[in-house]
């Protein structure tokens, strides 16, 4: 067991460094947890519609059973028939206090179906923000590969000006910032 926990270990710290060492591929990691917790809220509010539709069927089921012996002990009750009038009577009490449960229960549909939805309003507003860090952290990079071939290609160049060399430097400067600024958005995630 402590060579497979080992093993195990050593695998999630290499992960989390590739994914520190790709900030990118970080934020695509969690672009896709968020889109699965969006997908399976979604199935919780549609399987918690269904049930509430049940529910309501069940409870205007109870109601017309609760009519229907109703109207049994009036009746009994006109016929002078007070035995069948008492048994339909405790019939009619029960069905009431079981209506009164289908209602609770569905009032609790109601409200756990609200949770989930704004659960998933929550979800889909950190998954704009998360695009919205991936845009830029993807503009970042192309950014940066295109100063690095920028660079490369500078090397290879030996006509260079003193003001072509102050360009590079800025260059430089906003490359080395928007990659700190990257790194403050990953620390950002990460809270």
């Amino acid at each position: 067991m402590g060579l497979f926990d080992d093993l195990s270990r050593f695998l999630e710290n290499r992960l989390e460094e590739f994914l520190r060492n790709n900030p990118h591929l970080e934020l695509e990691a969690l672009l896709e947890q968020l889109r699965e917790q969006e997908e399976g809220t979604l199935k919780l509010i549609a399987d918690l519609r269904i049930q509430e539709k049940r529910s309501q069927e069940e409870i205007l089921s109870t109601a017309q059973e609760i009519q229907r012996w109703h109207i049994r002990i009036q009746k009994a009750k006109n016929a002078g028939r007070e035995d069948l009038a008492s048994a339909a009577g405790e019939r009619e009490a029960a069905l009431l206090r079981e209506g009164n449960q289908r209602w609770g229960h569905m009032q609790g549909l109601k409200e756990r179906i609200n949770q989930s939805q704004e659960l998933l309003r929550k979800i889909q507003q950190r998954r704009q923000e998360v695009q919205a860090k991936a845009a830029v952290a993807q503009t970042a990079r192309a950014k940066a590969q295109t100063q690095q071939r920028f660079e490369t290609s500078g090397w290879s160049n030996k006509t260079s000006s003193y003001s072509s060399g102050f360009d590079d430097l800025e260059e430089k400067f906003r490359s080395w910032e928007t990659q700190d600024e990257l790194e403050q958005m990953k620390r950002n995630l990460g809270k």
